[in-house]
Formats: C-alpha cells, sequence, structure tokens
C-alpha cells in the first residue's frame, strides 16, 4: 500500500526549543516552510489548531494558493463554528487548493482549553458533538437539495449549500484520540485515524480498537492509520543520542524561560492519548528499535512528543516496523521546524519509499 507522510505548516519559528522572534503569523516563514516540505518529498502538512492562535482556514489558503502540489491538512474544532458555515469555509478552500484539502477534526482534550472559547461540554459530549458535527459536515457538501437536521447539539431547517468540495465525494476527515469514545466516533466517520507514537505492541492494540469501531458502526471501508513522531536524526548513532539529549536540555531551557501562564502545568493531563504517552515514559527511556520518551515526558505528553532516534537508515526501518503494523500516514515533526523538515525529506522519506515499493512489489509477486 502507498506510504504518505505528513508534516507541520507552522505559522512562526517558535516551537519547545526556538522563542518566534516575531509576530504569530509569519507570512513569509509560513510560506518558506510549506515550500521546503513542497521540495523535499512530504506529501501534506497540517495547519494546527490553537485557541489564540492564527487562524488555521485562512494560512492554508494562503499555502495553497502558492503551492502546486502539497496537500492541506487543516485542524478544526467544532465548538468554534456551526457546521453549515464550516462546510462552506472548507468546500471553497478545497477549490482554492484544487482539491488538495483534508480536514483534521479535533474534540478537545482539555477543559481550560476549550473553555476559552466558551465550550462547556464534558469530553464524552464533546465527542459526540463531533462526531454529529461530521455527519451534518459531510451532507452539507453532498447534498443538492435542502435538508432539515434535528440533533442533540444542532439543528436547522431548509439548508443548502450553493458551494460543493472539488473532490468528490468530499474531503477526507481525519480524526484522532484513544478514548473508547473517540475510537466509537472515529471509527465511525473518519477517513484517516491519528495516532501518537506509542511502542509498537501498544499501537497495534490503538489499531484493533479502531477496526473494532469502524466494523461496529456497520463500515466495511476501515480507516487509514496515521502514527506521529518527532525524529532526531544524525549521521551517527552516537552523534544522533548527542543531538537528542541536547534537544531535552533545549526543551527544558524553553520552558523554564517561558511566561508562568505558558509553562507546563503539573498535573496529571486530562485526554487519555497524553496519559498514555506518560505511562510510556515511566514505563522506559527506550522501547523498540528508535523510540524514545524523555520528550514527551518533559513536555507532559503535549501532543506529538516521542521521538525516534538515531541514523536516517535507524529512523527510516523504525518507521517501517509501524508501516508494517497497518500504518500508512507518518507525520513527523523535528524541533528546529525548517532544518529538520529538509533533512527529514533529503534522507529519511527516499528510503522509507524504496522500502514501502519492494514491500508492494514483492506482494505483487506472491
Amino acid at each position: 500500500m502507498p506510504v504518505e507522510f505528513l508534516g507541520i505548516a507552522a505559522t512562526n519559528e517558535g516551537s519547545e526549543v526556538t522563542p518566534r522572534s516575531g509576530g504569530s503569523f509569519d507570512r513569509n516563514y509560513t510560506l518558506r516552510l510549506a515550500r521546503a516540505h513542497e521540495d523535499h518529498g512530504w506529501d501534506r502538512v497540517l495547519f494546527a489548531y490553537g485557541s489564540g492562535s492564527p487562524d488555521p482556514s485562512p494560512a492554508a489558503a494562503y499555502v495553497a494558493a502558492r503551492t502546486e502540489s502539497l496537500q492541506i491538512l487543516v485542524a478544526h474544532r467544532p465548538n468554534v463554528s456551526y457546521p453549515t458555515f464550516a462546510a462552506k469555509t472548507f468546500a471553497t478552500l478545497d477549490h482554492i487548493s484544487d482539491g488538495r484539502l483534508a480536514v483534521h477534526f479535533i474534540t478537545g482534550g482539555n477543559d481550560h482549553e476549550q473553555r476559552r472559547e466558551g465550550d462547556f461540554l464534558t469530553k464524552d459530549e464533546r465527542y459526540a458533538r463531533t462526531r454529529e458535527a461530521i455527519e451534518v459536515i459531510k451532507k452539507v457538501w453532498t447534498s443538492h437539495e435542502p435538508f432539515d437536521h434535528e440533533g442533540t447539539y444542532y439543528r436547522f431547517r431548509d439548508f443548502v449549500s450553493d458551494v460543493f468540495p472539488a473532490q468528490q465525494p468530499h474531503p477526507q476527515v481525519s480524526f484522532g484520540g484513544s478514548s473508547p469514545a473517540a475510537y466509537a466516533a472515529g471509527g465511525a466517520e473518519a477517513d484517516i485515524y491519528c495516532l501518537w507514537g506509542e511502542p509498537l505492541a501498544q499501537t497495534a492494540e490503538q489499531i484493533a480498537s479502531v477496526r473494532a469501531a469502524a466494523r461496529a458502526a456497520g463500515r466495511t471501508d476501515l480507516p487509514r492509520i496515521q502514527v506521529a513522531f518527532r525524529p532526531v536524526i544524525a549521521p551517527t548513532e552516537e552523534l544522533a543520542w548527542e543531538k537528542a539529549h541536547r534537544t531535552l536540555e533545549r526543551i527544558r531551557a524553553r520552558r523554564a524561560g517561558a511566561p508562568p501562564g505558558r509553562r507546563h502545568s503539573p498535573n496529571v493531563p486530562e485526554n487519555t492519548g497524553s496519559r498514555r504517552l506518560l505511562a510510556v515514559a515511566a514505563e522506559a527511556e527506550r522501547h523498540d528499535r528508535a523510540l524514545w520518551t524523555p520528550t514527551a515526558a518533559e513536555t507532559g505528553g503535549a501532543g506529538n512528543s516521542t521521538a525516534l532516534v538515531g541514523t536516517p537508515e535507524t529512523v527510516a526501518q523504525a518507521l517501517l516496523d509501524y508501516y508494517d503494523l497497518g500504518v500508512d500516514i507518518l507525520s513527523a515533526r523535528g524541533y528546529d521546524l525548517l532544518d529538520d523538515a529538509i533533512d527529514f525529506g533529503r534522507h529519511v522519506i527516499p528510503i522509507v519509499r524504496e522500502e514501502v515499493a519492494k514491500r508492494d512489489a514483492a506482494r505483487t509477486v506472491v
């Protein structure tokens, strides 16, 4: 099966190791980073969502209008706009990008962050709302006759859109989460199910849970699986591990210098995915071929935070281990965003693509 690579479409050069030098939306840097991905073998970039961050949709439109083949993944929280409005926004963006759009639906795993924008539902209620929002948005994308909707979270009458996606029947829907409520919602609705980088055994368990939920929802087409990592590569194993430890020290120094309101909370995270990452980190620093957990522990399991450390060959083989589990979308983001995107594209992506082609050819022969 083909393999795809997802990078990050950051709107400034700041990261866990580097404070940004200017405003939160640096359009020159945003475009430079996107073009670095496009020029070095990446398939798609993610425009992430944060309560105080630049709006990902217009940022994505800006990049889409200035790139040729790079696919766009836009993160969306259903609490921030009504699904009829969101559907029109994404249909328009799909035309701007010439059919290169996918949408990543974020349910929200932190009550404090959700409440910043007026969302006071419980986590299970948020998952139910996300599922309903996806259902509505898909129907808006595909219905050419007016329809009514009477749901738990949304209600409207006689709506029909006059803008439909360039892609037929609609852009891909991406979704993530590690709780039973997440599996149920994403298993039912997602084209792509996203996981954070855990050891191979735990990842296999999650894939099985996603597929079981999809079958329970009556699906015969199972979601594709995406797993996310923070690669740390260097020409030799020794240099890679030295770089990994320097990166960890840079994370610590960055956290120590951050404003108090932006430092990591010492409390146990609310979302299941982060708790799983912390449990993996508590079990051991190193897992499988190259998985390294101190970066996750240091950041409280905050999102994509487990590293793959080694030479390009080692990291590529580690990614292929996940591919062999059934993962066909590999999400990777370095700590020095621009340079790491270029290095990963030059040195890791070609190895993975070549090995995947060999596996596919061998299956065809058999």
